[in-house]
């Protein structure tokens, strides 16, 4: 596939990008101190730059049973939007959720961009490959809470040093936002259009760099320019900027000092939620497959009104919080009876109460449709 007439200049883009993004010391294996505090550097680049690359975080083993996983789900999603089977012709995955799972586009194309989606958090259209003719109608290109539908999932947001992260930077007490997998398949991979994802606290007094959260982005196949994310470095500390004045002055929906995130098998990319970014449709011959998951401070959404992306708007008391920070205790659980050589995570909020949420049948049982708890602000 290519961008037509764009396609030079596509390709000299990405290139350049891919020059930038190595250029920016923002990668390396996840180093805390004695103290158990996140390494001074790690901190430093990611306050810089608004995300980091954490390489080699997930072993070979672990990413082959993903794979194994990925590939039966792939099974099990519904043959169209409107079908209640999958191709063997099963009850598909997800159709009796009360939330919404998949999200469908067409192939190449940008289904939020330019629209009043997702509170028109994508003002500007990403351009728009033309699909070859015997292409799929329409894609999966995004699910979400499916932690509900996948053990190795589940034990992949249970990791202990990921989870340490998350409480280096929103304190010992974070909290879930949201989980699902981003699938971005060659030739057919949607774009998702520039955006900041923070909607509720931009004229909030308190609000800092971190007021909105971050996203972790775990690859199983690499992320190239051709296929991942991209970030303007430094956009989530300037508050809310103006995406249409920026693609307008650039006379391009390719930003000038975008850069894109660039991750081999195994990598996990920690992105503030609040930098602007976004991806290109995937004409590349390359496959990404990532699984993203988020945290947020508990004082940025505790008594708040969420801003109803993931789930009807409403305020997340104390209870709520607790309800949907289970998943957390419940991926503890699953990934210690998986690895039981592994010092697991102890997540504060919870330890007292742990032995409620030990991964089983019923655990399966629980968490059913949890996804509509999410907590979006």
């Amino acid at each position: 596939m290519s961008y037509g007439s764009e396609e030079i200049d596509m390709q000299n883009y990405l290139k350049a990008g891919e020059k930038r993004a190595l250029s920016l010391s923002n990668r390396g294996p996840i180093r805390f101190n004695n103290d158990g505090t996140l390494h001074k550097e790690i901190i430093d680049s990611y306050s810089k730059n608004g995300f980091y690359i954490f390489e080699k975080v997930f072993s070979n083993d672990e990413l082959n049973d993903w794979e194994k996983d990925y590939l039966d789900i792939l099974e099990k999603f519904p043959i169209n939007r409107t079908s209640k089977i999958d191709i063997k012709g099963r009850p598909a995955i997800a159709s009796d959720c009360k939330a919404n799972i998949l999200y469908w586009s067409k192939p190449l194309a940008d289904p939020f961009g330019g629209t009043d989606l997702a509170n028109g958090r994508h003002p500007v259209k990403m351009i728009e490959p033309t699909p070859k003719k015997d292409d799929p109608e329409e894609i999966i290109y995004l699910t979400q809470g499916f932690l509900q539908f996948s053990d190795t999932f589940l034990r992949a947001y249970g990791h202990p040093l990921l989870l340490k992260v998350a409480e280096n930077i929103n304190g010992e007490d974070f909290v879930p936002f949201t989980e699902g997998y981003f699938i971005k398949d060659p030739g057919l991979g949607a774009s998702v259009a520039w955006h900041q994802d923070g909607t509720t606290h931009w004229d909030n007094p308190d609000w800092d760099q971190y007021t909105h959260g971050f996203n972790f982005m775990a690859q199983l196949y690499k992320s190239t320019p051709g296929n991942g994310v991209w970030v303007v470095p430094g956009t989530h500390q300037l508050g809310k900027v103006d995406i249409k004045k920026m693609v307008l002055e650039a006379g391009t929906e390719r930003l000038p000092d975008a850069v894109p995130i660039v991750c081999g098998p195994g990598d996990v990319a920690i992105t503030n939620r609040q930098v602007l970014h976004g991806s290109f449709a995937n004409t590349s011959a390359d496959r990404r497959v990532t699984i993203n998951y988020g945290f947020h401070k508990k004082s940025s959404v505790l008594n708040v009104l969420g801003g109803g992306l993931h789930g009807r708007p409403q305020i997340y008391d104390e209870k709520h919080i607790i309800e949907r920070s289970r998943l957390i205790q419940y991926a503890i659980s699953a990934r210690s009876q998986k690895y039981p050589e592994e010092t697991p995570y102890i997540y504060k909020a919870l330890e007292k109460d742990k032995k409620k949420y030990t991964w089983d049948d019923q655990a399966r049982k629980d968490i059913k449709d949890y996804s509509l708890m999410d907590m979006s602000i």
